[in-house]
């Protein structure tokens, strides 16, 4: 250390400090603002990122928010329909039951008209053939006896114990 102390030249020293404060005052003229501008810059592109990623979590805190209200109407209107869909059912169901007791309800009144009418038919044709039977007893009657009355009288109480009318 001692042989840098005795080669120490005020001379040197002096054009080293001058040399040293130009290329400072180059540096502090020319590159020291561009480096400082672009620090600045940085610093606000970070700034404007923090503050857009703050205004994208609200945003999406926001859409969330949104989403789960836009689910809760889905299942509301879900149930809903549901709702509606079973009244329907149940609408529908008791309608047919109505329909198919109305329908069943003609049917049981369409056969008994029928029974009715089969019935008169039936009564129609017993009397059609008691009045054939009526009438052949009465020929039998007029071959066998017309001089006596007696005779024709007990023939017809006879023919009319063989016919049964229920």
């Amino acid at each position: 250390m001692e042989a840098l102390l005795n080669q120490f030249s005020y001379g040197l020293f002096f054009w080293q400090f001058i040399i040293l404060v130009i290329v400072i005052f180059i540096l502090g003229k020319f590159a020291w603002k561009p480096i400082v501008e672009a620090l600045e810059q940085r610093e606000k592109s970070i700034d404007e990122a923090l503050n857009k990623a703050e205004l994208a979590r609200q945003e999406m805190a926001r859409l969330s928010a949104q989403n789960e209200d836009l689910m809760k109407q889905a299942r509301e209107e879900r149930d809903q329909i549901l709702k509606e869909a079973k009244a329907l059912k149940d609408n529908i169901v008791n309608e047919a039951k109505s329909q198919a007791q109305a329908e069943g309800a003609k049917l049981i009144e369409k056969a008994r008209i029928e029974i009715e009418n089969q019935k008169k038919a039936a009564l129609a044709e017993l009397k059609g053939q008691v009045s054939t039977l009526s009438l052949d007893i009465a020929e039998r009657v007029l071959r066998t006896q017309l001089d006596d009355k007696a005779k024709q009288q007990e023939l017809v109480n006879n023919l009319l114990k063989d016919v049964e009318l229920n």
